[in-house]
């Protein structure tokens, strides 16, 4: 893994759901900001067209992120591409829309698997050796949608949601002992894909956004959320307002990624 000036230019990103939409485009910007980019993915041929537009910094790796016996094996071979793990972006989800009646608790449980477990089998995979150097780069790609959960939506709200829990949680637990290993959120927003809405965003605009935060290794960007481009901050007590007021404390103003 190399770090310059603050921003990682070297080593592998491990992108999930690499075949499409987000996570291609995930890949091919980090691919050409000189990184190799091993690509997850439930099919071997999607990913393969991934890799031809990624000017073989791209290396094609099937693995279904919900069986954790399979992260294993992936990431046993990403091991084999001789480099640090510098980056990982948990970008792979499903979003299956069903009435909670309609379906066994099993159908509700595949979007968990994937959209949560995935997540904790990956970061589980790539903390076990970032520690071993002291460093790294995780970003969680989360949601709002469990605040306002739209009829249907309960799995995907609910994983989803969780998701944020499981990253403050992931920071309360090693923080402190790996301050390098810089853990954060990031909402994409309703993107043009097949999972999301036809007048969303394009995916390569929400790459550029997610690409950008995700080379910054930065210690103050742990456990912040970034919406599209800009930081969401935490809201501020009317104590805490009032106290900032009587020490004179700057207001903090959110950060922005320039993509440019």
């Amino acid at each position: 893994m190399t770090i310059e000036n603050g921003r990682i230019s070297g080593g592998i990103a491990v992108i999930t759901g690499a075949g499409a939409g987000l996570g291609r485009a995930l890949s091919l910007r980090l691919a050409a900001a000189g990184l190799t980019v091993a690509g997850l993915g439930r099919r071997l041929e999607p990913l393969e067209e991934t890799g031809a537009a990624a000017d073989g910094r791209f290396v094609p790796i099937v693995a279904d992120v919900a069986d954790a016996a399979a992260v294993r094996a992936a990431f046993a071979q990403i091991d084999t591409l001789g480099g640090d793990i510098a980056i990982l972006i948990n970008n792979a989800a499903i979003y299956e829309r069903f009435d909670f009646l309609a379906e066994p608790p099993e159908v509700y449980m595949r979007s968990v698997n994937v959209n949560l477990g995935g997540t904790i089998a990956c970061c589980h995979q790539a903390l076990s050796r970032m520690v071993e150097r002291g460093n790294g780069r995780i970003v969680n790609v989360t949601t709002f949608a469990d605040l306002a959960p739209l009829p249907g939506s309960s799995a995907y709200s609910v994983s989803k949601g969780a998701g944020r829990i499981f990253t403050r949680a992931l920071i309360a637990d090693m923080g402190d002992r790996f301050p390098d290993i810089v853990i954060n959120d990031w909402i994409p927003g309703a993107l043009a894909t097949q999972m999301g809405i036809a007048d969303g965003i394009v995916p390569e605009q929400a790459a550029a956004w997610g690409a950008e935060l995700a080379l910054q290794h930065d210690r103050s960007l742990m456990g912040t959320l970034f919406d599209r481009d800009r930081e969401v901050l935490p809201p501020r007590s009317l104590k805490g307002r009032i106290r900032d007021l009587v020490l004179f404390q700057p207001k903090r103003v959110a950060r922005v990624m320039n993509s440019a």
